[in-house]
């Protein structure tokens, strides 16, 4: 039985590993290139301009910081429009985005140095630093 539960868990650990999500992850953790992804941008008109970011600085929506889901808090991270050539560097300062398939919730500061914020999302591709 242990035996069985053992095989179940490594099919179920190399289903996870073989999924593409997981795979940006693990090339974002290691850092060896820059990853790209969506990103959209929050803090105006949203309702989150002055609250607490889940680091506990108070967020400012006109600063230069991102959500990332799982990135240590207080990380930099070089984020480029791939469309214009345009980057800027953030501070990961919360957590998110919670919709699927976007990798970065830049403030809405951050966004506008690289897209124009009525786009609302748009194609970045960023590396730690």
């Amino acid at each position: 039985m242990a035996k069985l539960v053992f095989y179940f868990f490594l099919m179920i650990f190399k289903a996870i590993v073989s999924s593409s999500i997981v795979s940006v992850l693990f090339a974002a953790a290691a850092c060896a290139k820059p990853v790209c992804g969506m990103a959209s941008h929050y803090g105006i008109g949203d309702g989150y301009h002055g609250r607490i970011a889940a680091d506990g600085s108070r967020f400012d929506a006109y600063g230069l910081t991102t959500a990332h889901r799982w990135m240590p808090f207080g990380s930099k991270l070089r984020v480029t429009n791939p469309s214009n050539g345009k980057s800027v560097v953030v501070r990961v300062t919360d957590r998110g985005p919670f919709v699927p398939r976007r990798a970065l919730d830049l403030s809405y500061g951050a966004f506008r140095t690289i897209a124009d914020p009525r786009q609302g999302v748009v194609r970045v591709c960023f590396e730690r630093i």
